[in-house]
């Protein structure tokens, strides 16, 4: 892959975890937000060279802890918007 690809896409292409998503496109919104090595990082802004050997959490993960699986319980009954 391009070493400058986009964290972002390589995710919802390439690996087809389409849960991080596109939003401004310059790391500003937020929508593309994953975590690397412990610290949040923008993936549209983040080229995917920079990632080898680092550990990458994308909400996909998240969705399966505890914290995750009750953040989302909430966000159903409350009808909250993507």
């Amino acid at each position: 892959a391009d070493p400058e690809k986009p964290l972002l896409w390589v995710l919802r292409e390439d690996l087809k975890l389409v849960g991080t998503k596109f939003g401004c496109g310059a790391g500003l919104c937020g929508a593309c937000t994953v975590i690397m090595d412990g610290q949040a990082i923008r993936s549209c802004q983040t080229p995917i060279g920079s990632v080898d050997g680092k550990a990458v959490t994308t909400i996909e993960h998240i969705a399966t802890t505890p914290v995750g699986q009750r953040v989302t319980s909430a966000w159903v009954a409350l009808d909250v918007p993507q």
